[in-house]
This record gives C-alpha cells, sequence and structure tokens, in this order.
C-alpha cells in the first residue's frame, strides 16, 4: 500500500493481514480483467461468492451473523483495496455492507437479521437500497414514494434512481413515506409482483457496475418486511454515513492506482533526451498527488479509530468524504495529463479511475453538500442561498 508517512506501523497485525490479503486476491482474481469489464459495460457477478468467501461482505458486522466481524480499520482497507482496482467493486461492496446489511443489523427484528444476513454475507444473495428519487436527489426528505397500510401489508408506490446493484439484486431495501407520512425502509423481494427494475445503460462511468431504476406500482409486501426499529430519515442517513465512511477510504485506492501509474509512466518516458520525472512540472503534480494520499490516509485511519471509539460522528465523515474524493479525482485528472496520450486508453489506469470518480464525487452526498454540511456544523447556521 502507498504509506509514505508509516500509517501502516499504526496498524495492528491483523488489520495489516487482511490489507495485504485483499490486495493478493485482487490483483490475482480481478485486476487481470478489469478493464475488459469496464470497457465492455459488465458487472463481474460471477466475483460475488468469491467476495464473500473472503469475507468482504459486511465484514464489519458481527461474526454470529456470517459476518467476519473485523474492525473498522481493517473494514476501511478493504474498501481501499476494492476501489484501487475500480470503484465499482467497492460501490457493490458498499451497498451491499453499509446499505443493506447494515440497517437490517442496526434496524432490523431478529428474524430479518437470522434471515437476510447470513445469507448477504456469503453472496448468495444481493441487495440495493432505493432512496434517491428522480427529483429529489439531494433533498431525500423530498420523496415521493409512499407505502399504503391495507390489512397485513403495505403497498408501495413510486420510482427510485440512480440504485447500484438494481438488476442484480435479490432484495431492495426501498424507504417509502407511510400513511403518517413517516419515512419506512421495507425489504422488497425484486420478485415482488409490480416491482421492476431497468438498467441504465449508456453510462461513462462506473461501467463495471450495474446501476437501475427501481418502479413500484402496487407492490404488495408483508407487514412483517418493514424495518421495525426506525422511523423517519435518521433511518436512511444513517446508512448513508455509514457508505460515505467507506467511500472515504476507497477513493484513495483509486488514488494509489492513478499516482502509481503516473510515477511508473514518468520514469519511462522521456522527452528531449531525459525521463520527465526530471521536469519540475511533472515533480511538481506528482508530489501534490502524494502529498494529497497522505493527508487522506491519516484522515481515514483517525476516522475508523473514532468510528471503533463510538465517537464517530456524520460531520467527520463528510469531511472526509469531501476531502478524499476530490482528491482522488484531481489526481486522476492530473495523472491522465501526466500519461499525455497514453492516458486515454484503457491499458492504463487514470481514465477510468478518473471517469468513474466523477460519480463518487457526486453520489452518498455531493463535494457542496458536504460542504453545507460542515459549513453548518461549524457555525450553527443554515446557509443561505
Amino acid at each position: 500500500m502507498l504509506d509514505y508517512m508509516d500509517v501502516q506501523g499504526l496498524l495492528s497485525d491483523e488489520e495489516r493481514q487482511v490489507q495485504s490479503g485483499a490486495r493478493d486476491f485482487l490483483e490475482a482474481e480481478v485486476q487481470p480483467d478489469i478493464s475488459d469489464w469496464w470497457e465492455r459495460g459488465e458487472f463481474p457477478r460471477q466475483l460475488v461468492p468469491r467476495l464473500g468467501e473472503m469475507g468482504y461482505l459486511g465484514a464489519n458486522l458481527p461474526r454470529e451473523y456470517g459476518a467476519a466481524g473485523v474492525d473498522n480499520v481493517a473494514y476501511g482497507l478493504l474498501m481501499y483495496e476494492l476501489e484501487r482496482i475500480d470503484s465499482g467493486l467497492r460501490s457493490f461492496a458498499s451497498v451491499q455492507g453499509a446499505l443493506v446489511m447494515y440497517p437490517i443489523h442496526s434496524y432490523g427484528s431478529e428474524e430479518q437479521k437470522r434471515a437476510y444476513l447470513p445469507e448477504m454475507a456469503a453472496g448468495r444473495s444481493i441487495g440495493c437500497f432505493g432512496l434517491t428519487e428522480h427529483e429529489g436527489g439531494s433533498d431525500p426528505g423530498a420523496m415521493r414514494t409512499n407505502a399504503r397500510k391495507d390489512g397485513e401489508s403495505y403497498v408501495l408506490n413510486g420510482t427510485k434512481m440512480w440504485i447500484t446493484n438494481g438488476n442484480i439484486a435479490d432484495v431492495a431495501l426501498v424507504w417509502a413515506k407511510d400513511d403518517e407520512g413517516d419515512v419506512r425502509g421495507f425489504l422488497v423481494p425484486t420478485d415482488t409482483p409490480g416491482f421492476t427494475a431497468n438498467e441504465i445503460k449508456h453510462k461513462m462511468s462506473m461501467r463495471a457496475s450495474v446501476t437501475s431504476e427501481l418502479v413500484m406500482e402496487d407492490c404488495r409486501v408483508a407487514a412483517s418486511q418493514m424495518l421495525p426499529n426506525v422511523r423517519g430519515l435518521r433511518g436512511p442517513l444513517s446508512c448513508l454515513t455509514q457508505a460515505r465512511y467507506g467511500i472515504a477510504w476507497g477513493a484513495l485506492g483509486a488514488l494509489e492506482a492513478v499516482y502509481t501509474d503516473a510515477l511508473d509512466f514518468s520514469k519511462t518516458r522521456s522527452t528531449f533526451g531525459r525521463p520527465i520525472a526530471g521536469r519540475q512540472l511533472v515533480q511538481t503534480k506528482l508530489v501534490d498527488m502524494l502529498a494529497d494520499h497522505t493527508k487522506g490516509l491519516l484522515l481515514a485511519w483517525r476516522l475508523a479509530v473514532l468510528k471503533d471509539q463510538g465517537k464517530l460522528a456524520f460531520s467527520h465523515v463528510s469531511l472526509a468524504k469531501r476531502e478524499n474524493v476530490r482528491a482522488a479525482l484531481k489526481a486522476a485528472r492530473t495523472a491522465r495529463e501526466i500519461l499525455g496520450g497514453s492516458g486515454i486508453v484503457l491499458e492504463h489506469n487514470a481514465i477510468r479511475h478518473m471517469l468513474n470518480l466523477e460519480t463518487v464525487d457526486t453520489y452518498e452526498g455531493t463535494h457542496d453538500i458536504h460542504t453545507l454540511i460542515l459549513g453548518r456544523d461549524i457555525t450553527g447556521e443554515n446557509a443561505l442561498e
């Protein structure tokens, strides 16, 4: 792992083993094919059972439900290694673990936990998270999807947009407003009549990831499928905090990938009789990339420590997501510049990561949204337009 300030010296033996094991596995079984999958717009679904077997799905959840039970440093390192290969892989794992398994564990009934978590941890069942809507975007309180009580069932109507895993999911965690206007979460089997997933095509980002629109038309689910222990936006927003935590780590993996690519290229590419690594402007760019990675890694590590101590605030996560993703996107663009014409071909990492990171910078709260979250936190005032 790229580690200029020896952050690994702060890690336990188990955490270092998790990181090195994940790198070895992903280098051997995923890296050789990821560019081809990305170019074809294909998610490698055949990898899902292997990810489960390796313990990478919901890894920081308890072992009693089939998960690996690792601490949040090790979990972050897993997200780092997955995104070093491709943001689509980390996104799959984030949705499965942080956006579906986490709320089932935190807010579900014991029956729901026993039914879903072991299957999802093993990769035998796939989940998706239905919150974002066409017109809602960064304003989940404006959701229109509704759940009408009808006897011992709820009838769901509405549409969700930009849903990772939608067309490969076995169960969708759909957030909808009930008859009282409260937001509730429903575990909807995707073979339920009235549920449709429409895959979004023609993407130029996150191509090795499935992105979908979910449509529910009089979709009837049993009342027992509702998460019983959470009400209101606190439920889905707490899930987003978990996912953003993983993104803060994952983006640094992408940053390492593009930095290493650019550094290696600069040492072998010569102009006017010498390697471009000897040019001041190139060195400045490489140093900026390295500095951003180093600061981001220290920030992510501290975030993990706070999380394990139960001291993590959602504003802490906003700071890390905002800074680390934007730093990774900037680095990918810089790496593309250093690579010159070679930077636009998939034989190198830069263009694939750059395009993926455009999405990562947008989802789970845009850079501007996290700026407003932090601004409100430090001033106590809601920002005016």
